[in-house]
């Protein structure tokens, strides 16, 4: 099928689901400007900070487009291009567009309160225990997956003769693989100066928006040179490491950021980032687009259900958790929850962050799914993400990145290195800004989690610095013990399950205020389901006969977690119906 007509058949969806579905569920809510959000009735400059819509929005997208609508979408593509693109579809608009903006709405509505705060007034004291639990050890399988995949990412090469170059080029540096004799082009070095540069200046940019009080445009004039100077002087000088050194620095840097004020990293990285993200999907719309007219086809296997099955397991649930993110993800309520509602200014724009950056985040993996299925070689992405033993790691971000690189090379004559090094940035810098963030939403949760189990919390145990320690080490440790092949499916199993857990704790918010739920509810009961069966069968044909004690006992501290909220919640709406369907006293 033509890459074009998948493309504007897509957006046509996505218009309306915008347009008629979200505006929908926002009148079943009844929001209200009227009424203030906490980002204004709890002004401190540090986490309560009233956001101008553009702002918060570029912060909420950067956030939770990290790796997950880059990777899910190139590793689930193995079961075939129809079913991994249906779900990111479908399962955009009608489960994780709903996600996440119920989760922020209730939030708001909550005073700014985390989706655990939330889950202990419509569940009750162990529910809140046990979503803390949960919550914290999926974030540390987030981020250790992101980091890993980061790591690798950054120290990514490529046959010269494959990016279009000639031996004795000097445009991109090269090294020599050990293992073929062949030279190989440096494209991660590229990425990690801009991620570099981007990072350290930052906090100027931020003091520019938030103490001298820069206007829009030349916040958006000054991020713009940042980030294209840095992508100039990383041709100059690409910084490469390994990929163990790596995350050594970027574990630091997650617990420095995590322990500062959001206005003076994350923001304003968030605010550059995502210059260079939508610049990235602009070009890949208009490669797409242009490729179209030109006749280009999807050259993956429409149906790969054999291979899928052989490497990944059975087409559901794995299909559904390998996705991630480009569908639905229980990281993006943590977001929501966590610094977006401390953010908004408005009811109405948790609609249009919450429903409207998941919608986007969807067209990104629909995106990545066309450039790859129609710029890379299938046999190439076989080669890449799925290696044989000994023949290296696997590097889906890599994969995505060549299919950019080959996409813009046949549709305009762009060198390939350029297109590559385009679809690697587009990735780097928003992983990392994802796991910033992620530690700082652990490191609230650990803080929420110490006040409920102590009646007086020790001055150490209240420290920011300290509980982001915790955080940092524990993402670090189980992301040096474990490959990314390891960790992405047992994080996309935990990442939907917690989506799953956080849509039943806002259908019980929505039933104790009489408000209609069908549309959590729905989506709710699919995902347990789904995540639980993807949980057993990672343990029983995955990681008990690999005897990966770390990840078995992960994934039954998982299942326990989530049988037991799911029990209690049950046990709830039961109580709920009883008492309503109790008679009226006379």
């Amino acid at each position: 099928m033509n890459v074009l007509l998948i493309l504007a058949g897509s957006l046509v969806l996505y218009y309306l689901a915008a347009r008629w579905y979200g505006k929908g569920i926002g009148r079943l809510l009844k929001l209200d400007d009227s009424e203030p959000t906490p980002a204004v009735t709890k002004k401190d400059g540090r986490d309560y900070v009233p956001t101008k819509l553009h702002i918060v929005f570029a912060h909420h997208f950067a956030t939770i487009a990290g790796a997950g609508p880059i990777i899910g979408p190139v590793v689930a593509v193995l079961y075939g291009f129809v079913p991994a693109w249906l779900w990111v579809l479908l399962g955009g608009i009608f489960f994780g567009a709903v996600h996440d903006f119920t989760s922020l709405f209730v939030s708001v509505k909550e005073g700014g309160k985390s989706l655990a705060e939330v889950t202990r007034k419509t569940i009750g004291g162990t529910g809140f225990v046990l979503f803390i639990g949960f919550a914290i050890l999926m974030l540390i399988l987030v981020t250790s997956a992101f980091l890993n995949a980061t790591a690798i990412a950054l120290t990514s090469r490529w046959p010269i003769e494959k990016l279009g170059l000639e031996e004795g080029q000097t445009v991109l540096r090269t090294v020599v693989n050990p293992a073929t004799g062949g030279m190989e082009g440096i494209i991660g070095g590229i990425a990690s100066t801009s991620v570099i540069i981007i990072t350290c200046l930052s906090p100027l940019l931020g003091w520019l928006i938030y103490r001298r009080r820069m206007k829009t445009g030349l916040a958006y004039l000054f991020a713009a040179v940042v980030a294209v100077g840095s992508v100039v002087v990383g041709f100059r000088l690409p910084v490469t490491l390994e990929p163990h050194t790596w995350m050594v620095i970027i574990s630091i840097y997650c617990f420095i950021a995590a322990g500062l004020p959001v206005w003076f990293i994350l923001q304003p990285r968030d605010f550059t980032n995502v210059q260079i993200l939508y610049g990235g999907m602009l070009i890949l719309v208009v490669g797409i687009f242009a490729s179209g007219l030109k006749g280009l086809e999807v050259t993956f296997p429409a149906t790969n259900i054999t291979e899928g099955v052989s490497r990944l397991g059975w087409i559901w649930p794995m299909l559904f958790i390998t996705v991630a993110c480009g569908a639905i993800s229980g990281f993006h309520g943590l977001v929501s929850s966590g610094t977006t509602c401390k953010q908004i200014e408005r009811q109405s724009y948790s609609r249009k962050v919450g429903y409207g950056a998941m919608l986007l985040e969807s067209i990104l993996a629909l995106l990545v799914l066309l450039a790859l299925a129609g710029g890379l070689q299938y046999v190439d992405y076989i080669r890449i993400v799925w290696p044989e033993p000994g023949m290296g790691n696997a590097n889906p971000i890599l994969a995505f990145a060549l299919s950019v690189g080959y996409l813009l090379h046949n549709v305009s004559g762009l060198p390939m290195f350029i297109g590559s090094i385009i679809g690697i940035l587009m990735v780097e810098g928003f992983v990392i800004t994802s796991l910033d963030t992620a530690i700082r939403f652990i490191r609230y949760l650990i803080e929420e989690l110490w006040q409920v189990m102590l009646p007086r919390v020790p001055k150490l145990l209240r420290s920011p610095w300290f509980n982001s320690g915790i955080a940092v080490f524990l993402m670090w440790l189980l992301a040096a013990g474990n490959t990314f092949t390891a960790l992405w499916p047992i994080f996309g199993s935990a990442n939907q399950l917690l989506a799953a857990l956080t849509l039943i704790t806002i259908s019980m918010w929505l039933a104790l205020r009489g408000l209609k739920s069908w549309f959590t509810i729905i989506p709710a009961v699919f995902m347990t389901a789904t995540t639980v069966a993807s949980l057993l069968l990672l343990l029983f044909t995955k990681y008990l006969p690999a005897g990966n004690v770390t990840l078995v006992i992960a994934s039954l501290v998982l299942l326990a977690l989530a049988v037991a909220l799911v029990f209690i919640a049950i046990g709830k709406g039961l109580e709920l119906i009883r008492v309503r369907r109790q008679p009226a006293p006379f």
